[in-house]
């Protein structure tokens, strides 16, 4: 089968088109035959040593998400998941395969059911996005732990960056739960986007009047901040949160330091929640796999320009692009197809 690996940190050039034997699934294993792989930041920090970890001598591949169909499975797993539609999360953490390659073998619940109205791109947009606003969404101290129809109901979240994947999950997942939902961009076209997500109200984080847009649709603040740039968005974060709200930090976009006023903070009960989702306690990623399966299922998550989450896509012979791509800023979700038209599917956007 072809496989993308690389056997030393670096640039995407690193990255290379190899033939591996088809492996077999171990016990509490299944091997899925890759449809689409996601595309993340992650995976090109990881592919540039970030993330620290060693390569072995055969080669890593990258990309954590994926979706696809699992055609074989180990001993101690249902041989009725053989056919069944899958997305993947976390394939490539503290692991060699990542879901770059033409099949993978992995835990078998890194594999999860994909509803049957929902296509493989969106199933391989979800991983570490979907999982990841899931948990800024759950961890205010006096918030719900579980996502779901009215679970944040009364609230106000705030989703700095609604154009990104993981900002568009945020909006989306806050909208289900039926939150109050404001997203800050810094373009029209952007804007569009984060309407298309669902955010009832659409703020230029750029213009000077910017607090203020947000405290007239929350005149008690923001509960929940789910933020990609804690630097460039400090002062507004601490101008907009309401008392004993939380800012959930999933990203160092601007640098590693933040500064901030203590007083300010002190006095609101502030909670700074920095959040990564490979370390995240493995109770909240139960919770995670289950809620975001039971919001696809609701047609709740979805993918695609009018979905708000433009698809950019890639064959696997460019993976180097595709990594470039998300590195250089894609505006939307960079996916590889691998055998994606192999069967019909649902349309990318439900």
């Amino acid at each position: 089968m072809k496989a993308i690996v690389y056997e030393r940190v670096g640039g995407s050039d690193v990255l290379r088109l190899v033939e591996r034997m088809e492996p077999e699934p171990g016990p509490g294993q299944v091997r899925v035959r890759i449809a689409v792989s996601g595309v993340n930041p992650t995976d090109w920090k990881a592919r540039r040593g970030a993330l620290g970890s060693s390569l072995p001598p055969t080669g890593l591949v990258p990309n954590q998400d994926g979706a696809g169909t699992v055609d074989a499975v180990g001993e101690g797993v249902d041989p009725a998941r053989v056919g069944q539609r899958v997305w993947i999360w976390e394939a490539a953490w503290q692991r060699a395969d990542g879901t770059a390659q033409e099949a993978v073998v992995l835990p078998a619940r890194q594999a999860v059911p994909l509803p049957l109205d929902a296509s493989f791109d969106l199933g391989a947009s979800l991983g570490i996005p979907a999982m990841t606003a899931h948990r800024a969404l759950t961890v205010h101290p006096d918030g719900p732990s579980v996502l779901g129809p009215s679970a944040l109901a009364g609230r106000t979240v705030l989703v700095a960056g609604g154009a990104g994947a993981v900002g568009h999950a945020a909006i989306e997942l806050a909208r289900w739960a039926g939150a109050n939902v404001v997203s800050t961009v810094s373009s029209p076209q952007k804007a569009a986007l984060a309407s298309a997500a669902g955010a009832h109200h659409v703020i230029n984080y750029r213009t000077p009047d910017a607090a203020e847009a947000i405290r007239k649709t929350a005149p008690d603040g923001v509960d929940i901040v789910v933020e990609v740039d804690p630097i460039v968005n400090a002062e507004l974060n601490q101008q907009v949160i309401a008392p004993n709200g939380v800012v959930t930090i999933y990203a160092d976009t601007s640098g590693s330091q933040l500064t901030v006023p203590l007083r300010p903070h002190m006095f609101a009960n502030t909670r700074l929640q920095f959040v990564l989702v490979y370390t995240m306690p493995d109770a909240a990623k139960r919770q995670a796999v289950g809620d975001v399966n039971a919001a696809v299922a609701a047609g709740a998550l979805r993918a695609g320009e009018d979905a708000g989450l433009p698809v950019h896509r890639f064959p696997l012979t460019e993976t180097a692009a595709a990594h470039d791509a998300v590195e250089g800023g894609a505006v939307g979700k960079v996916l590889i197809d691998i055998h994606h038209d192999e069967q019909p599917e649902p349309p990318t956007s439900q």
